[in-house]
Order: structure tokens, then sequence, then C-alpha cells
């Protein structure tokens, strides 16, 4: 990570803050997000890729949530199965080994474990501006 742990740490904080559980969300069960990678990308000036798991127990879910508006996502579901929604597309329910992406400034009004008794593990990848601090930003 070089010279660039100041924004991975401010990355990560963004992140981590965007998924804490709100009160519309309080009964279920929080998710974890741990930023795995950041690193920018040299033949793209002020761009940079970020990577975070998120691993949701039985019944979590995020709070729903915007990303940033440069960001692409990429999602990848490693473990489980995850219900996930994209702007005003369909809910859909993905398993592990399936993908879906999201175009920048989507809102993501569902992402949560699609089982109430098995855990779930998500990868996302953002393609950002680096100066994109703030990953995610929950909505109401």
């Amino acid at each position: 990570m070089k010279n660039t742990s100041w924004l991975a740490a401010a990355i990560a904080a963004g992140a981590i803050g965007a998924f804490a559980p709100t009160a519309a969300t309080a009964h279920a069960a929080a998710e974890r997000v741990t930023p795995v990678l950041q690193q920018a990308i040299p033949n793209i000036p002020g761009k940079s890729l970020v990577a975070v798991v998120v691993d949701y127990p039985p019944g979590g879910a995020s709070p729903a949530h915007e990303h940033a508006k440069s960001a692409f996502i990429y999602g990848y579901v490693v473990s489980g199965a995850i219900e996930s929604q994209v702007n005003d597309g369909p809910r859909q329910v993905l398993r592990a080994g399936e993908s879906f992406y999201e175009p920048p400034g989507a809102k993501h009004p569902v992402s949560r474990n699609a089982s109430k008794t098995r855990p779930a593990k998500l990868l996302a990848v953002f393609v950002v501006d680096t100066d994109d601090t703030a990953l995610t930003t929950p909505t109401q």
C-alpha cells in the first residue's frame, strides 16, 4: 500500500461506517466489512482499485445505501447466497460463484444474506476516483 495508507484507512472507515446497523435494521444481525485491497491504478491517473469482503451472519443485512458517484462495482458471492437489488431493478438471489455489477452512483436498497441459518460472504471490488473516500452512504 506504499504511500496510500491514509486513503486505505479513510476508505475502511467510510465502508465500515456506511455498513453499520441503523435503527431500521437493528433487528437484523450486522454484517462485517473487511478492507482487503486498496491500490492506485498506475495507468489510469486518479483512479484506484478497492476491495472489501462483506461477511453476513445468518439473517444479516446491510442498511440501504448508495455508492460513490465515481464507483463502478463488481460483486462476487464467495459463499452462501446474497439477496440484492440495485437501483430500481429486480431483487435477485445470487449464490456462491455468481456475480453482479453496479454502475457509478448506484443505489443499493437491498443487500442481505438470503439465509436465516447459514452465513454468506461477498467480495466487492470498486474502481473509484482516488479522492472518493466514502465508498457508501446510508440512505433512508
